[in-house]
């Protein structure tokens, strides 16, 4: 008998509250006599803070508190993940330094929101202004933001291999650009929020977090409070998208007014405040070249990769740049690989994770590479891309850089996509990209507009977690994940785990794991997350594509053991071997002859009691499992985009999608293809219309577009199941799939309809003014 759960499109259990109403959010939580905060950020990119008047602040009324720097010179937050040679490994939670609009300078707390607001506006600042230094190369030249290192570049290593240079130097065909990316926003539905309540030496917070566990620790290491008096609580999170990994310097703030007051204390970021509060991610410059033989074999690649890391290194350091570093090579055989990663400060906000986590990035500049090479050598760039790809049999294959990636078939997904795009385009348009515009117009009805199809592919990182690893790394975290598995003398099954709800529909999928592994209906089954109080440990939580390989590999484990211990004591009850029973519906049975059974509730109970036990079984159903990967899983997918430019006004339309990708075993194709066009949209956006503009003088433009459902076509989504060898279950990470290809296949199709311009078709997001300024140069 099949599974009848894992593999099925099973509704999401989580939408029925979050489609009526009834979610757990942040802002949903009502504690009476709560008070209200307001944060007060700095008007300048940067300078020094040398006062702060609260005399009007106080005149005010229903204000109860006003903090400033000098009442929180003891609180500092860490950078989790610490890289070679990292110059920063912590910051304060305020400081009287400026180094960024938006910087956190006091905080306002009253009665209410509104006497909150107003209150903060009448904050008298006296602020000593001083230039500002924006974007990663200028840094490299600018005066140093903290004096004390005599440098801006705060992190500065190499990888791979040593001869590279020499390679690409005597290669037939050599291909340089240099790529950027624009800084864009996570935008999760639901803002930032936080509300603190301290009671008998007692610290809750309820907090919309992909990590409470995480949360919990820093809290507990700025106040100096024991971490069983701190209790962090994240039910429904409204998207995180790694924004809402760890914890901010303002949400510490509210945490620190609820313990001066006594009092609950409730804070939720407003739109104003994202752009500039919300650590924000991608800005990188990268300069890349990629040698081909003259049979368009790829000798060598190297990347010189700089980074913005804002105005000091956040909770991740600069780690998304090492990991744009280590995928760099994606699914292709190189014959030598080197990058070199510098990570600067500047006066903008501090940047974090975003969905994909770096990996976008090195896609677009190693797909946009691949293309100008086949644009350049007069080679089909699928062919091209397929002629220097990764085998099936090849695999297990380590890369220069270190990443062992575990199972898959890269042509096949590669192809698939190829006769998907082919279908869809036949009669249109070459389906390779490569057609010219004149005769792509011709083909297209003659509208005017220049079409082209672009392709990129990739590896994608999923399921972080050795635990070792991340120490070698430099992570002050732990990778593994534990569940508790608890049958109730009614037989219904509670899963509890460390992981959290954040959208991505994990709680519908632990749950068919769980039905399907110890053998109940799904009905029977319950899941509990996202409490620190009764949930297992988690040091990292939610974030990079881990919850179901991780934490379903947790679950995987428990699971058997609690089935077994059930078989064990119906065997003992039924005079029958445990191997020949079968956990079915609401009864252990014998295999075959169901008329010999025992209702589960029966066995439950006499379990819970301690009655008719075998000798050596321990009484009550409970069983805790961890798991700590022995490796990472590395799924992977080919991406295509149809595009529409307007020669006249730059604009860009895509007017198809397609995905094929392979995530291991699917637990929940519905989730799964939901995850990914999700992930597309908002890398539709980043290719197109998203990014974080900062002027001359530090400030932040407030003009924000990501794409609204006439950006973001009808989008086909292929899937492909190569089981990962290493996670139990064979499943893989999915999580951020979406986001990785769309930037770089959408830059290829722009310059495939382009081909006057492709060589400078490098820079995202490709807004109309970008385009036509290209074209008109």
């Amino acid at each position: 008998m099949g599974d009848p759960y894992v593999g099925a499109r099973t509704p999401r259990r989580e939408d029925a509250r979050l489609l009526t109403g009834k979610a757990r959010y942040v802002g949903n939580v009502r504690i009476p006599g709560s008070l209200h905060a307001c944060v007060v950020r700095s008007p300048i990119a940067h300078g020094r803070l040398l006062g702060c008047d609260a005399k009007a602040v106080w005149a005010v009324e229903g204000v109860t508190d006003v903090i400033t720097p000098a009442d929180a010179a003891h609180l500092r937050l860490p950078c989790v993940n610490v890289l070679p040679g990292q110059r920063i490994t912590s910051y304060p939670v305020l400081d009287d330094t400026i180094r960024y609009a938006g910087q956190p300078l006091a905080l306002v707390v009253a009665r209410t929101p509104e006497a909150a607001r107003d209150a903060a506006d009448l904050l008298d600042l006296d602020l000593d202004e001083l230039p500002a230094t924006v974007g990663a190369e200028r840094a490299l030249d600018a005066p140093p933001l903290y004096p004390e290192l005599g440098t801006n570049v705060i992190t500065d290593f190499a990888m791979g291999d040593e001869d590279c240079g020499a390679a690409i130097d005597g290669a037939e065909h050599v291909v340089e650009l240099v790529c950027r990316m624009g800084r864009v926003s996570p935008y999760p539905l639901e803002p930032r929020g936080v509300v603190a309540a301290y009671a008998d030496d007692e610290l809750t917070v309820h907090i919309s977090s992909q990590a409470p566990h995480h949360v919990r620790e820093h809290l507990a290491e700025a106040f100096g409070l024991p971490h069983d008096r701190i209790r962090v609580i994240s039910r429904d999170i409204g998207g995180g998208f790694g924004a809402k990994e760890h914890v901010y310097p303002d949400e510490t703030l509210v945490c620190l007014a609820a313990m001066r007051a006594g009092r609950p204390v409730s804070w939720t970021e407003s739109p104003g405040e994202r752009l500039t509060a919300t650590m924000s991610a991608r800005q990188a410059v990268h300069r890349a070249r990629l040698a081909l033989d003259g049979d368009g074999r790829f000798v060598a690649m190297d990347v010189d990769v700089l980074g913005d890391l804002g105005a000091h290194p956040g909770n991740t350091g600069a780690s998304t740049f090492a990991v744009t570093a280590t995928l760099l090579p994606g699914p292709y055989r190189f014959g030598r690989f080197a990058v070199r990663v510098r990570g600067v400060v500047t006066t903008t906000a501090p940047a974090g994770s975003y969905r994909g986590f770096g990996q976008p990035e090195a896609t677009l500049t190693r797909e946009r590479l691949i293309d100008e090479a086949a644009r350049r050598l007069r080679i089909d760039p699928v062919e091209l891309r397929l002629r220097n790809m990764l085998r099936p049999e090849e695999l297990p294959c380590t890369t220069a850089v270190g990443q062992t990636y575990d199972s898959g078939d890269y042509p096949r997904a590669l192809r698939t996509l190829r006769d998907l795009v082919q279908e869809a385009t036949a009669g249109t348009a070459d389906a390779a990209g490569t057609a010219d515009a004149a005769g792509a117009v011709e083909r297209l009805g003659g509208d005017g507009r220049r079409r082209g199809v672009g392709y990129s592919c990739h590896v994608e990182t999923t399921g972080l977690g050795p635990s070792m690893d991340l120490k070698a790394m430099g992570a002050a975290a732990g990778g593994y994940e534990s569940v508790v598995l608890r049958m109730e003398q009614d037989g219904s099954v509670v899963v509890s785990a460390g992981v959290v709800s954040i959208g991505q529909g994990i709680e519908t999928a632990l749950a068919q794991l769980a039905a399907d592994r110890i053998g109940v209906p799904i009905e029977r089954v319950r899941v509990l997350l996202g409490d620190t109080a009764t949930t297992p440990y988690s040091s990292i939580g939610s974030i990079a594509s881990r919850s179901l390989p991780v934490g379903g590999g947790a679950l995987t484990k428990a699971a058997l053991k609690l089935r077994d211990k059930l078989l064990a004591i119906a065997a003992h009850r039924l005079e029958a071997a445990a191997a020949d029973l079968e956990v079915a519906g609401d009864a252990v049975r014998v295999k075959g002859d169901p008329a010999v059974s025992v209702p589960l509730r029966e066995l439950a109970t006499s379990a819970w009691r301690g009655w008719d036990l075998p000798d050596g079984v321990a009484p009550g159903l409970e069983e805790r499992d961890s798991y700590d990967p022995t490796g990472y899983t590395f799924a992977y997918g080919a991406h295509a985009a149809a595009v529409a430019v307007d020669p006249e006004t730059g604009a860009v339309e895509v007017e198809g999608y397609w995905v094929v990708n392979d995530a291991g075993v699917l637990v929940n194709p519905a989730v799964v293809e939901g995850q990914i066009m999700g992930g597309v949209a908002q890398g539709i956006g980043e290719a197109l219309t998203e990014e974080i503009v900062f002027t001359d003088d530090g400030q932040p433009l407030t003009d924000y577009l990501p794409p609204t459902t006439r950006e973001v076509p009808d989008i086909r989504v292929v899937m492909l199941e190569t089981p990962s060898p290493v996670t139990p279950g064979g499943m893989k990470g999915v999580g951020e799939a979406g986001t990785i290809g769309p930037p770089a296949a959408i830059a290829n199709a722009v310059a495939a309809a382009l081909p006057e311009i492709a060589d400078r078709v490098t820079d995202v997001p490709l807004t109309p003014a970008r385009v036509w300024s290209l074209l008109s140069a």
